[in-house]
C-alpha cells in the first residue's frame, strides 16, 4: 500500500509545488537559515500519520526506528526531528491547500481511468470538537479559572508578587459550580437561581479586574527582551479570555436570571473552541453533537470527490445542487446515479437532477403524502438498488472516523480542525487510488 502511494505521489509535481509553496509563506529568504522539513517529507508524513492514526509522538518514533518508513518519508538517513518539529510544518498548511490537492489527485485518478463518475452518494456527518459537555456553570468556571491562570502567569512575568486589583476567587467559584452539578432537580428548581446569581458575580468580578490589571500594565517593562515578548503574548490571551467570558457571563445572565430562550446562533459552547456549533440530527443515541457538520460526496470506487465543512446546522437539501456542479466540473457530465438520504429530497432537488442530466435520482421522499407515481418509483428495483449503493457512504464514514482519525478533532483553532478533515479525505482518496493501481494487471500499472 505505502508502495504504491509513494509511486503515485512521485508523479504528482503540482501537489508538492502546493506544500512548498505553504511552507515558504511569509519567509522573506526561504533558501537560507536552518534546514527543515522538505515539501516532500511533510506531505509523506501527514499522509503516514493519517494512514495509521498515529500520534505525532509516534510518528516520529516509528519513522526513526523503521528503514521502510524511512523511505517512505523520503527521510533516508538523515536524523529525523522532534515530534514538535512536524506539529508545527503541519500548521504551516492551508485548508484551501489540502482541498487543491486533493481535486489534484481526484483529477489524477479520472486522468488514469480509475474512476467513471458514473455514480454519487452524498450525506453529512459531523466531526466533533475537543470540548466537555457544555453547560453555563461549567462556562463561568472555565472562565474564572482561565483569567486567573493567566493573570498569575503574567505577575511572574513582570515580577510581580501579586495585583492589588485582583482577587483569587476560583475556590468561591469551584464551590458553586460544584453545588450545581450535585443539585437533584427538585433542588435545581429552589435553589439553582441564587447559586448562579452568586457564580454569575464571582465571574463578573473576575473578568473586571483582569481588565483592570490590563490597563495598570499597559506600561509595565519586563526585565529582559523574552519576557517581555511573554507578557505581551499573556495580555493578549487575558484580553481574549475576557471577551468570550463577558459572551459566557450574559448568556447564563438571560439564559438563567432571566429565563430568555437564547438563539444557538448566539450561544458560546466553548471559550477555547469558540468556533463550535450546535448539531441536531433527530439521532436517538446522539440528540445533540457539539462540532461542525461535513458534507460527502463520493463516487463508486470509494473516491471523495467533494468535501465542505459548513457553517451552523443546514438542511441537507441545500447541497444536492452545488454538488453536482462540482461533480460536472470534475468529471465532465453529470452522474448517471445519485443517491442520498431522505434529508437531501426536495421537489426542486428532484427536478434539478432531471434537468442535468441524471437518469436515476435515488432519494426516498420525506414526509407528507406520496403520490401514486412517486410510491410506484420508489418501489422499483432500480430504486432499492440505488438506495443500497448509498449506504455505502455509510461505511466510508465509520472508515474515515475509525482508521482516519476524524471522529474528534483534538487539534486547536477552526484552521486546524479543517486540516484534519482535509488531510483524513486525502488519506482515503489516496489509499482507494493506491489499492485500484496494486489491482491492474502489471503493463497497465507499468504504462499508468
Amino acid at each position: 500500500m505505502l508502495q504504491a502511494i509513494s509511486d503515485f505521489l512521485d508523479e504528482q509535481e503540482d501537489v508538492i509545488e502546493r506544500v512548498r509553496q505553504d511552507l515558504e509563506r511569509g519567509l522573506k529568504r526561504p533558501q537560507t537559515g536552518r534546514r527543515g522539513l522538505t515539501a516532500q517529507q511533510v506531505l509523506r508524513s501527514l499522509v503516514l500519520m493519517r494512514v495509521k492514526n498515529w500520534d505525532y509522538r509516534e510518528l516520529r518514533d516509528r519513522i526513526a526506528d523503521g528503514i521502510t518508513l524511512r523511505q517512505f518519508t523520503d527521510f533516508h538517513g538523515a536524523p529525523v526531528p522532534r515530534h514538535d518539529a512536524f506539529n508545527r510544518s503541519f500548521n504551516r498548511l492551508t485548508p484551501p491547500t489540502l482541498e487543491t490537492i486533493n481535486e489534484l489527485v481526484v483529477q489524477a485518478a479520472v486522468d488514469l481511468g480509475l474512476e467513471d463518475g458514473k455514480k454519487l452518494r452524498v450525506d453529512t456527518t459531523v466531526v466533533q470538537t475537543d470540548i466537555h459537555h457544555p453547560t453555563d456553570n461549567t462556562l463561568l468556571w472555565d472562565v474564572v479559572r482561565v483569567v486567573t491562570r493567566l493573570v498569575r502567569q503574567l505577575a511572574g512575568a513582570l515580577e510581580c508578587r501579586r495585583f492589588t486589583d485582583f482577587r483569587d476567587r476560583t475556590r468561591a467559584a469551584r464551590r458553586r459550580m460544584q453545588d450545581i452539578q450535585r443539585m437533584t432537580m427538585r433542588q435545581r428548581q429552589e435553589r439553582q437561581t441564587d447559586t448562579y446569581r452568586e457564580l454569575i458575580g464571582v465571574a463578573e468580578e473576575v473578568v473586571d479586574g483582569a481588565r483592570r490589571v490590563l490597563q495598570q500594565t499597559r506600561k509595565a517593562r519586563a526585565k529582559d527582551p523574552i519576557a517581555a515578548i511573554v507578557a505581551d503574548g499573556l495580555r493578549e490571551q487575558i484580553e481574549h479570555f475576557c471577551r468570550l467570558g463577558s459572551r459566557v457571563i450574559d448568556q447564563a445572565r438571560r439564559r438563567v436570571l432571566d429565563g430568555e430562550q437564547v438563539p444557538n446562533a448566539e450561544k458560546l459552547y466553548s471559550i477555547f473552541e469558540p468556533h463550535t456549533d450546535l448539531i441536531k440530527r433527530g439521532k436517538v443515541r446522539t440528540p445533540v453533537e457539539f462540532g461542525h457538520k461535513v458534507f460527502l460526496a463520493e463516487s463508486a470506487q470509494g473516491l471523495i470527490t467533494q468535501y465542505d465543512i459548513l457553517k451552523g446546522n443546514p438542511h441537507d437539501e441545500q447541497h444536492v445542487a452545488r454538488s453536482l456542479q462540482s461533480h460536472k466540473r470534475t468529471f465532465g457530465h453529470a452522474p448517471e446515479l445519485y443517491g442520498g438520504d431522505r434529508g437531501f429530497y426536495n421537489e426542486a432537488n428532484v427536478a434539478w437532477c432531471r434537468q442535468q442530466g441524471v437518469r436515476l435520482e435515488s432519494i426516498p421522499q420525506r414526509g407528507g403524502q406520496k403520490t401514486s407515481v412517486r410510491a410506484a418509483y420508489e418501489k422499483s428495483a432500480q430504486f432499492k438498488k440505488g438506495q443500497r449503493f448509498r449506504a455505502g457512504i455509510e461505511g466510508r464514514i465509520s472508515v474515515l472516523f475509525r482508521g482516519r482519525g476524524m471522529k474528534r478533532c483534538l487539534a486547536e483553532g477552526i484552521e486546524r480542525f479543517e486540516l484534519l478533515v482535509g488531510a483524513a479525505v486525502l488519506v482515503n482518496n489516496l489509499m482507494k487510488i493506491a489499492t485500484m493501481l496494486t489491482k491492474r494487471p502489471s503493463p497497465q500499472r507499468l504504462a499508468a
